[in-house]
């Protein structure tokens, strides 16, 4: 016989003394799609694995300078000249190379900046930290201050230096200021990838061109939305976000079969009472609409505040509207 959930105030008489514990949870956090914080599992670490990988890396390294080197030295014994150019090329390579180094390692550092803000301003929300929060709203100034749709409300926070206001106020204005426009360009880009799988999914005629498209419109997404807030993700950054999205999408409930957009596809049977084709689409887009929306939430430097967090309904509400319109005819 299941039992219904309830809830106890810790210092409530009937409650038997260290029958309750309480336990710090993880630091590393991340915010479900209305805004609230999910606690993280703590994370796995594999050094042996780490160490083997560097090493082999290095070695493969190793016997291709070597393969280089050996390589301009016979075409120099050959001609002098093939020689020179062989290592006008090895040159060009390694330049090539060390500017590919240089873009993942900037692209790592900005979403760890972008993680690091985040974490900073749950805990300044949580102790109501007001020094935490000015630094907090600094760094998005400096993160945010060179756009030119940013520099109005960058100068209206930097009014603020003076002025003594709550954390929580202080990241609120910042997040009205600052990450609201980029709110609403994030959910045009997620709208507009849940539209278009649904369209492609819908007509395709073979099911590899559904998997090969909805793979695509992910990884096009999630690119588009770590640009929208500041990121500037290499294919070591892109992996490393895909994988705390797709973390964040599991933590929060997968497709949110509690959402009542996707109670009225699934729990009504609205996809069955249309063509199967048009079904699967409007759910493809919806899965995608929700993917957006935990991609959103790991790319957004700051959890939501005082701005509400968007729902399917707000960037997938038009598949929802087409469904029901081609039911009813």
């Amino acid at each position: 016989m299941s039992r219904q959930p309830r809830a106890y105030r810790l210092d409530d008489p009937n409650i038997t003394a260290g029958a309750v514990q309480v336990t710090e949870e993880p630091f590393d956090a991340i915010e479900a799609a209305d805004g609230v914080v999910v606690p993280m599992g703590t994370k796995r670490r594999a050094p042996w694995l780490g160490i083997l990988l560097s090493a082999l890396s290095g070695l493969l390294l190793l016997a291709l300078g070597l393969a280089i080197e050996n390589l301009i030295v016979d075409l120099y014994r050959v001609a002098p000249w093939l020689g020179w150019l062989a290592l006008v090329f090895a040159v060009l390579a390694v330049l090539a190379f060390l500017a590919i180094i240089g873009r993942e390692v900037s692209g790592i550092w900005r979403e760890q900046k972008i993680e690091s803000l985040r974490e900073a301003a749950v805990d300044a929300l949580a102790v109501k930290d007001h020094k935490a929060a000015k630094g907090i709203v600094q760094d998005l100034i400096g993160l945010y201050g060179s756009r030119a749709a940013a520099a109005q409300g960058s100068a209206r926070l930097k009014g603020l230096t003076d002025e003594i206001i709550d954390a929580d106020d202080r990241l609120a204005i910042a997040e009205r200021e600052l990450l609201a426009p980029l709110d609403m360009q994030a959910k045009r880009a997620i709208a507009g990838a849940a539209k278009q799988v649904s369209l492609v999914t819908a007509v395709s005629p073979r099911a590899i061109v559904d998997v090969a498209f909805v793979i695509f419109a992910a990884v096009r997404l999630l690119r588009t939305l770590a640009r929208i807030y500041g990121g500037r993700p290499g294919f070591l950054g892109f992996l490393r976000l895909a994988r705390a999205a797709f973390n964040h999408l599991a933590v929060t409930g997968g497709v949110a079969v509690g959402d009542s957009l996707m109670q009225q596809v699934l729990g009504l049977g609205l996809a069955a009472r249309i063509s199967a084709k048009l079904g699967e689409g409007v759910l493809n887009g919806l899965m995608t609409a929700r993917f957006g929306l935990a991609a959103l939430s790991v790319c957004r430097p700051l959890p939501f505040i005082r701005e509400e967090a968007p729902k399917i309904g707000d960037v997938a509400g038009e598949l929802i509207s087409r469904a029901e319109a081609a039911a009813s005819s």
